[in-house]
């Protein structure tokens, strides 16, 4: 049966049930002050039990078979306009099935249960609408990222193979950057797939621990570019996965490093935590940063090649790694374009909880 048939039926019951008792209610208290009176002559000549019930019983009988009535008509009327709302909410969600996510309910009416389920419906559909274009334009700029030295490979063995003269180790050395590139993407790819799915282990962490090892493998870099490197700060417990907080630190120091001044840049490093969260902020110098270009250097395979001067092209993933693992760990990430030039990068997450029992 349809949930609005059962509530019908329930709607007619309990008015039947309310009637019955009722009924049942007039009928022994008005027994209390009528005489059982069983002498035939007297039957239709004193009030009494036999004639109350002879009465008293057919009008009962229309009263109940009137209420059944009134309470199916009713309660099916009832019904339907309650579940109306519903009816919407089941349109909306088989459309969402069959792959539309731009439509909305925007239910009317005051603020119900099922004002705030349709509201929270449409909640969801605008997240994944824009989770669904979000992946989408991702799945086509990393097609086109793998197939660009795909075709730079392919274009380097068809002039090798025209042209049998060409410098062999020329040619290998060509393709093994091409290769590396690539590699180094699909790394990216796999990592970001991963955060994305939250597929990793949680344990006690420091950042400021995973700041350090990030500053000193990447200082040979720094010193390359002739940038200075200063850190600071507290120790930073959270919990999270220590590969995947490592890479998101890793990718915040090369990339305020890479995109920084030539030969007088300078990158932040600092650490701290505050009453429910912890904190990794990065700085660096560097030109100006539109607050338009910076909302956007999160987004994958966006580079803001204007502000980097090295050969280094990147693979686009480094900011939008960082997301995505700040993301899995149920973090926020800040950028800032910093007044004098550069950019503020902070990564906020939430601080571990205390297990040394300490008050």
């Amino acid at each position: 049966m349809s949930i609005r048939l059962k509530l019908t039926l329930s709607y007619a019951g309990f008015l039947m049930l309310a009637g019955v008792l009722l009924l049942a209610a007039v009928w022994v208290f008005l027994l209390e002050y009528v005489p059982d009176d069983w002498d035939r002559r007297l039957l239709y000549e004193n009030p009494n039990r036999q004639l109350l019930l002879r009465n008293f019983a057919p009008a009962a009988a229309v009263v109940l078979a009137f209420l059944l009535l009134f309470g199916l008509l009713g309660g099916w009327f009832l019904a339907g306009r309650m579940l109306a709302p519903l009816t919407r909410i089941t349109d909306a969600t088989r459309m969402a099935a069959n792959g539309s996510l731009a439509h909305r309910i925007r239910l009317p009416g005051r603020k119900d249960e099922f004002r705030e389920l349709a509201d929270a419906f449409d909640t969801m559909l605008a997240r994944l609408e824009a989770h669904v274009a979000e992946q989408r334009r991702f799945a086509a700029n990393a097609s086109h990222e793998l197939r660009t030295p795909l075709a730079i490979s392919k274009a380097l063995l068809d002039v090798a193979r025209t042209d049998p003269d060409q410098d062999t180790g020329e040619l290998i050395d060509r393709l093994h950057a091409v290769n590396t590139r690539a590699i180094d993407l699909t790394e990216a790819l796999l990592l970001v797939s991963r955060a994305e799915q939250r597929s990793f282990a949680r344990e006690r962490v420091d950042l400021s621990l995973l700041a350090e090892e990030a500053t000193e493998t990447l200082l040979p870099v720094a010193e390359k570019n002739g940038v200075t490197i200063e850190t600071r700060g507290d120790v930073t417990p959270t919990t999270g996965s220590p590969t995947l907080l490592l890479q998101l630190t890793t990718n915040l120091v090369h990339n305020a490093i890479i995109h920084n001044l030539p030969g007088e840049g300078t990158v932040w490093v600092s650490t701290g935590i505050r009453a429910d969260t912890v904190t990794l902020t990065v700085e660096n110098t560097g030109e100006k940063v539109a607050p338009q270009l910076a909302a956007t250097l999160t987004e994958p395979f966006q580079r803001g090649t204007e502000r980097a001067h090295t050969d280094h092209a990147g693979i686009g993933l480094g900011l939008a790694i960082v997301k995505t693992i700040t993301h899995a760990h149920e973090g926020t990430l800040t950028l800032t374009p910093r007044p004098t030039g550069g950019l503020r990068v902070t990564v906020e997450l939430p601080t571990a909880p205390d297990v040394s029992g300490s008050p």
